[in-house]
């Protein structure tokens, strides 16, 4: 299957992007998806719509891509930017993603059509699975937040 992002091509139109997403927990696990088409593990998010506030997107975009609606944020853990080309459209993308600490109590994870798989692991394992820094970022910030409760 054909990767849907590339590496950024200078001097190629640029359109900017914005999406929401959250590490969600789950009896001190994290919820990983597994991306058939770039092969890869990655948290639930997705494009923030018009007019849509940064949570409702992430609340959205977590029932969505894993079918839980059960699920409350509790805080934002920053955002990552980076930059692609996206071969279908033939331009760069520039997206930010912010990204929440998330929790759910349990429930049927039921996932998009584009994830093959899914798995509750620990964080350190979470960490050691991500492909990309953001992600790996993202996962840091959330061990920092988790930690500094316990």
């Amino acid at each position: 299957m054909a990767a849907r992002s590339e590496p950024y091509r200078e001097g190629l139109p640029i359109v900017a992007e914005i999406a929401s997403g959250a590490v969600l927990l789950r009896d001190g696990r994290i919820l990983l998806l597994h991306e058939l088409a770039e092969d890869r593990w990655c948290l639930p998010k997705g494009h923030v719509d018009p007019g849509e506030s940064l949570e409702a997107a992430a609340l959205r975009e977590i029932r969505e891509e894993t079918g839980l609606s059960d699920v409350t944020l509790d805080g934002e853990l920053g955002e990552v930017a980076y930059r692609f080309y996206e071969p279908r459209r033939r331009t760069n993308v520039h997206k930010t993603s912010v990204f929440f600490l998330g929790n759910t109590p349990g429930g049927e994870v039921r996932p998009e059509p584009i994830f093959d798989r899914f798995e509750w692991v620990p964080l350190e394992r979470a960490i050691a699975l991500a492909r990309y820094d953001t992600d790996r970022t993202v996962l840091e910030r959330a061990r920092r937040r988790v930690g500094a409760r316990a």
